[in-house]
């Protein structure tokens, strides 16, 4: 108990000099790690504690309330520093939202893709192979095609609801990044925006391929016009063929 006593007022007495001589923080520190050393060596000291006092919670509060006081002395709590705190926090819960948002966007993106170039596979196989199939390779592959078609309508959709989740991402962090440089977290804001352009970077890239997917379907969709009307113009050929063969014969 006597030690507790000696280290509660030597932690008192140093907090009172830190807040009225200007004492060093440093000091301070060194004065609270003496009383640690000396509750250590109390502790051990044989005789000194009784084996019921070593568990005793109000001298472990008393002794713990002593020296958090004179470490609470030491941190900064002033309303600048918070708010830089603070400011940092939502720069890395403003990160995370946008790597995520754009993960999402571009796997959505790349899955867009591989299904209008499946989709494209199988049309040109489709246009490639007509009057040489038999129905039912045909009817397979028109479902083929339609299947796809689906699937990349949903990816589409798929996109679009991830981009706007991403754009929200992006405004959200650029605000963050400004908070945090405006309240002296000038770090965190450099990451954040660091973090915004390689996102953008990101989604560009997979944008690019996207795009070129679509100009490739729209390129089939032109040979699929002009290779269907081939077909058709062959077919009525043929027909005026077999008809004008049928009434020589019946001359």
């Amino acid at each position: 108990m006597q030690a507790v006593r000696q280290c509660s007022a030597c932690a008192r007495r140093a907090a009172g000099g830190l807040q009225h001589n200007q004492t060093d923080a440093s000091a301070l520190r060194g004065r609270v790690a003496a009383c640690i050393r000396y509750l250590s060596s109390e502790r051990l000291r044989p005789g000194v504690q009784k084996s019921g006092d070593q568990t005793n919670p109000a001298h472990t509060s008393l002794a713990s309330l002593s020296l958090g006081h004179g470490l609470w002395q030491v941190e900064d709590l002033s309303h600048n520093s918070l708010i830089r705190r603070a400011a940092s926090a939502l720069t890395d819960s403003s990160s995370t939202f946008l790597s995520q948002a754009t993960l999402a966007l571009t796997d959505a993106l790349t899955d867009y893709s591989k299904a209008v170039h499946s989709r494209i596979a199988f049309q040109r196989k489709y246009l490639s192979s007509l009057g040489k199939m038999s129905p039912a390779e045909e009817e397979s592959l028109q479902q083929a095609v339609r299947d796809w078609r689906a699937e990349a309508a949903e990816r589409l959709n798929e996109c679009k609801r991830f981009e706007s989740t991403w754009i929200n991402a992006v405004n959200l962090s650029k605000m963050a990044a400004e908070a945090a440089y405006a309240s002296g977290a000038h770090q965190a804001s450099i990451l954040v925006r660091t973090n915004i352009q390689v996102a953008q970077s990101q989604v560009e890239e997979a944008q690019k391929l996207s795009a070129e997917a679509d100009k490739k379907l729209a390129e089939t969709k032109v040979d699929e016009i002009q290779r269907m009307a081939e077909y058709t113009a062959f077919l009525e050929g043929s027909d005026e063929h077999e008809v004008q063969e049928a009434y020589l014969r019946e001359d």
